[in-house]
């Protein structure tokens, strides 16, 4: 019930909340419920009365589309029955519920209006004591302060509204400079990694012009279908930034089952590599499985870039409650940094592991060559 509630456009809650009171205000149990003020010597209920009844408590049905129209009604209709002596009614809360809607609601003329409600009750105030109302000074300033009260409470829910909005706002903000940063470092990903191997196999491919034409078409094959997968996953980006929902899906985002595809694209450009995978190799949550691929895709980048023609090794080890991942590289050729692409690529991976609760090391080996290893925390 409560959820079907907070479903209902606000039109439907305001125009329930002034039926539900009109309603109370002819229940006899509660009908004498209500604020009273100047304390008049009562006159019979006539149909004055009740056409004043419910113009205290009608209006509320628009008190977030014409807040002053319906504190206008509702003040009116309150003066008109306190002055001509009437019983108390329920209906009177609706005076109230209207200030507090002007204080949540109304955009402008904010003091004009609090001045000309002022106004209005000092008016009402002089003319219940010159109609004999044995009300004093003090009772008139306290029923003033309850309706202050009301307002600011109105004008609080107004800036804890504003508040909620503006952080609602800033948080669509982080989201999206969060979002346009992943896809930037994954566009540098996938960039970084698919020219660097049709440069390297394009390289070798000019070696073997004058070799047997099969090796010429070996070559010239895994340019091509290299080409192919960055053109796949480019796509897979673009579709995300158009937020399409079929370009979208999970199954076309990298994962640790295509780090083989990695590999042999490593090895159709030369390089010589080792994949070891242990561990039940399951499926893991998206960000996860595309955080190891781009561990493993970055590490093979600089392995091609840096260490060409040297044994590269990546094992994966899959634990229960984490990803271990290690690439390494036996040598560097001469006057090439160890680590390689370590701008861009290994701080964007970093980050995009730390956001996972992991680590990320990359640092050059005593013996020759770099490592890279990454622990990446697993979700059930």
């Amino acid at each position: 019930m409560l959820s079907w509630w907070q479903r209902q456009s606000p039109s439907i809650k305001d125009s329930a909340l002034a039926l539900v009171l009109t309603a109370l205000a002819f229940v006899p149990t509660v009908s004498a419920i209500g604020p009273q003020l100047g304390d008049l010597p009562k006159r019979p209920v006539d149909a004055l009365a009740l056409v004043l009844v419910v113009a205290q408590a009608a209006p509320l049905a628009i008190r977030r589309r014409s807040p002053v129209g319906a504190l206008a009604v509702t003040g009116v209709a309150f003066a008109l029955h306190q002055s001509f002596g009437y019983p108390d009614t329920v209906a009177g809360i609706g005076f109230y519920l209207a200030l507090f809607a002007v204080g949540a609601h109304q955009v402008r003329y904010r003091r004009v209006t609090a001045v000309t409600a002022t106004a209005g009750y000092t008016g009402l105030a002089i003319t219940l004591h010159l109609l004999g109302s044995p009300s004093q000074l003090q009772v008139f300033v306290v029923f003033y302060l309850t309706l202050v009260v009301m307002w600011m409470a109105g004008t609080a829910m107004r800036r804890w509204r504003a508040e909620e909005a503006e952080h609602r706002r800033l948080s669509v903000e982080v989201a999206t400079a969060g979002e346009r940063a992943r896809i930037a470092r994954d566009l540098h990903d996938v960039v970084t990694h698919h020219v660097t191997a049709m440069v390297v196999q394009a390289d070798a491919a000019q070696f073997l012009l004058d070799g047997s034409p099969e090796h010429v078409g070996k070559g010239l094959h895994a340019i091509s279908d290299t080409g192919r997968r960055a053109l796949t996953e480019l796509r897979h980006l673009l579709g995300v930034l158009e937020a399409t929902g079929d370009s979208a899906r999970a199954d076309r985002s990298p994962t640790l089952g295509r780090v083989s595809d990695l590999v042999e694209q490593a090895r159709l450009s030369g390089q010589p590599v080792e994949l070891n995978r242990r561990g039940d190799q399951r499926e893991h949550a998206v960000d996860i499985e595309l955080a190891a691929y781009r561990v493993v895709q970055e590490a093979l980048t600089n392995a091609m870039k840096y260490a060409t023609g040297h044994l590269t090794r990546v094992e994966i080890d899959d634990h229960d409650d984490r990803i271990e991942i290690e690439v390494t590289t036996d040598g560097t050729t001469a006057g090439t940094p160890a680590v390689g692409s370590g701008g861009r690529g290994l701080s964007g991976l970093r980050e995009r592991v730390r956001m996972l609760d992991g680590e990320l090391v990359a640092a050059a080996r005593p013996e020759g060559g770099f490592r890279v290893h990454a622990l990446i925390p697993s979700r059930r």
